[in-house]
Parts: C-alpha cells; structure tokens; sequence
C-alpha cells in the first residue's frame, strides 16, 4: 500500500547481518596482519596487484551472480563515469598508503585514519554539502580538532599518514554517493579503471627485472592473487549486514576495524604509545562517544516517528494514509541524518561504508 512502512527485518535477518558485518569489519581490522607477507614486494607493486586481481575476483562474483544490466546503462552517462574515474584515483591513494603506512611500522597510525574518518566526512558535509549539523555534532568536531592537535604535539609533527588516510576516504566517499552504484559494481566499476594502469605497470616490472610475482616462491605468487579476493570478500560481507541491519548499528560495528587495528599495532608490532599519544588518543574516542550518542539518540526519535505514523495510518484508515506518509518522510529524514556521524563507505547501501584498507 502506497505510503505504508516497510516491515522490519526478521529477528534471523538480524542475526545474518550482524554476523555478516562482525566478519566484514573483523576482515577489515586484520589487513595488517596480511600486508606485511607481501613485504617483498614493495607497497607498489602490492597497490598494482591487489587493483589487477580485485577486477578478477569482483567480475567472478558478478558472473556468478550475473548482475551485468548495470554495465550499459553506465556507459552512457560521462559524468557519472568521470565520477568513477575520481573514486578510483582516490580509492587507490587511500590503499597505497595504507599499505605503505602498515609495511613501514605505522599500524597505530593507520588506525588512527579510520578513527578519525566520520570526524573528515562531517567536515566535508558543512563546506562541501552545506550541511547543517546539531550541537552534538558540533563538540565532537572540536574535541576532534583538539585531539589533532594533541597527536601532533604527541608525533612531533601532523599526523600526516591518518590525516592522508581519512582525507582521501573522505573524498572517496563524497565522490562515490554522487554515483549512486551498489557495493560491489562500484567496486568492479572503479577497478575497471584501475586495471590497465595497474596491468602496465606489473608488465614494466616484469620487463625491467624487478618483479617480485614469480621470483619469492609460490606463497608469495598466490598471496598477491589472493589480494583480490580479500578486497572483495569482507566487501560482500558488508553488503549483506547493511541490507538487514539498521543503520546506527552499522555505524557502530564499523568501529570494530580501526579498534583491531589499534590492538594489532600495540600488542603484535609492539609499536610504542607514550603517554601523550593515550591523550591523543582519547580525545578522538570522546569525539566518536559523543557522534554515536548523537546517532543512537536520532534513531530513537525517528523510529518513534515512524510507529507514530504507522499507527495513524492503521487508524484512521485511507482517508489518513497521505499524513502517515508525510509522517514517516519526516521520520525518515530523521533517520538520514544519522548518517552525517557515520563513515560514509565504499559501497553503498547504506551510506554507512566500507572501509578503505
């Protein structure tokens, strides 16, 4: 019926997605542990293979699943392919020195990155998309800022590997809601412009003496195969929690990858935290406390909105359905602005995405 809610997800569809998005993110928090047996290969090289083979393994799921209609639609529209050419620049920016930062001692860095990312994409929504934010919104930004500040003291210098990472999520992600392609054919799409590129510069390696691909042994040879597997893999993963979960509860799973993250860096790479880096550290999980308060406290509301409407709607019978359904637009807007204290993520079925790593 025009204007009814939809039902909400079954209690095993819940379950299915949370498992769904506790394996896609736990994925994501344990790419440090991949990275570094590739080491051999140079951050490059690795950036190269895992554009090259993440073609190979999205285009296997898309032939399994045939979801090709999307293709020639989009090949006819110039700007939102100049769109995926920008997501592809930036995505690839944001691995390669998420790989470099990983591979050269900075896994608590890189962490820091993702901790700091819903922070950038509310910082790009007021300059970039006049957005207006709450009061909430606007102290996490500042204790956000501050705590920048602090790291910075901390290092001795910016933070300048997480700031990269974020910015370049960020930017990736502002670009990637204007295309408006589910998860994994954004994925295939940007891919798709990487691979010649990524495929050239493997052939010059190879031409040049200075591939590693079949000089490391056979592991070496699979685990840059296998590259693409993991990109897409925990993409997959993600795509089906965030059809069965709601978004605040996506918005704080998502947390789970920078955290293992952290707890990788300081407990099997032994990098050092001084105390003023625990304060750095703590003022950005201020910052994020206060966002998923924010968030929590948005979703209440409009949830309640919605059963206000629903049960309006069920009420008063047709004559009443067009204000339930002016009811749950407002509801729903409620609900949308959730999404300005989430990492705004590769893929995009809710807005809430997938990590960059």
């Amino acid at each position: 019926m025009p204007g009814t809610p939809p039902a909400p997800p079954s209690r095993s569809d819940s379950r299915t997605g949370l498992i769904c998005s506790f394996a896609a993110y736990g994925i994501w928090g344990l790419f440090p542990l991949y990275w570094p047996l590739l080491d051999a290969a140079g951050p490059v090289e690795i950036l190269a293979h895992r554009m090259a083979w993440s073609l190979v393994a999205v285009a296997a799921v898309l032939a399994v699943t045939r979801r090709w209609a999307w293709i020639r639609p989009l090949l006819r529209q110039p700007r939102r392919l100049a769109m995926i050419a920008l997501c592809a620049v930036t995505i690839s920016v944001n691995w390669g020195i998420y790989i470099w930062g990983v591979n050269s001692g900075h896994v608590v860095e890189t962490s820091l990155g993702y901790f700091i990312n819903p922070l950038v994409s509310i910082a790009f929504g007021v300059v970039v998309l006049r957005e207006r934010l709450r009061a909430a919104q606007w102290a996490a930004v500042g204790v956000g800022v501050a705590a920048v500040l602090v790291l910075a003291v901390a290092y001795g210098k910016p933070p300048w590997i997480a700031l990269a990472i974020a910015a370049s999520f960020g930017t990736y992600s502002l670009v990637k809601k204007q295309v408006g392609l589910d998860g994994l054919e954004s994925l295939a799409a940007e891919t798709a412009v990487l691979f010649l590129p990524a495929l050239g510069f493997l052939v010059f390696l190879g031409a040049t003496g200075h591939s590693t691909f079949t000089s490391e042994g056979a592991g070496h040879t699979a685990l840059l195969m296998c590259s693409g597997a993991i990109t897409a893999v925990p993409l997959i993963l993600f795509g089906a929690a965030a059809v069965r979960l709601p978004l605040s509860v996506v918005g704080m799973v998502q947390y789970l990858a920078p955290t293992f993250q952290f707890a990788l860096g300081l407990l099997v790479f032994h990098e050092g935290m001084p105390p003023e880096r625990w304060v750095g550290f703590g003022l950005v999980w201020l910052a994020l406390a206060v966002l998923t308060w924010d968030a929590l406290r948005t979703a209440r509301k409009a949830r309640a909105e919605l059963r206000t409407a629903r049960a309006a709607a069920a009420g008063a019978g047709p004559a009443a359905i067009g204000a339930g359904a002016d009811a749950i637009g407002a509801g729903t807007d409620g609900a949308a602005a959730i999404r300005n204290t989430e990492i705004t993520t590769a893929p995009q079925a809710p807005e809430v995405t997938a990590q960059g790593q």
